[in-house]
């Protein structure tokens, strides 16, 4: 249930360490537009769109290290409500996200793939 002081997802982006530009479609699937999506892309060149997904592979040092990637990853997914798809295979992440009850991509993607990008800088992968 969201706490009074704004919804979970604007205290969420608030409190993200860089600015996130304002959606061009609202708060609604960006996936019907392609070049909203592809615009959105340029500034995360690691993901790619696959249907109503965009998804990103991260191939970490060692095994302990994916995990720990995964584990960061759960908590900021948390304070988003917003949870990737992960796939784990030695040392090798891959990673899907959408938004299902949007039918499609939102900023609350776009927004978790940015900190996906941080999270998975941090620990050299």
């Amino acid at each position: 249930m969201p706490e009074s002081g704004g919804s979970l997802h604007a205290r969420a982006l608030a409190a993200l360490p860089f600015p996130i530009p304002p959606s061009p479609e609202g708060d609604g699937p960006l996936g019907k537009n392609l070049m909203d999506v592809e615009s959105r892309l340029k500034d995360l060149p690691a993901w790619r769109r696959e249907g109503d997904e965009i998804r990103r592979t991260v191939e970490a040092p060692d095994f302990p290290t994916a995990i720990r990637i995964v584990d960061a990853i759960a908590v900021k997914a948390e304070e988003l409500d917003h949870h990737p798809d992960i796939d784990i295979r030695w040392r090798t992440l891959r990673l899907a996200l959408t938004t299902h009850d949007q039918g499609g991509l939102t900023e609350l993607d776009f927004t978790l793939a940015a900190v996906i990008d941080a999270i998975a800088a941090e620990h050299g992968a």
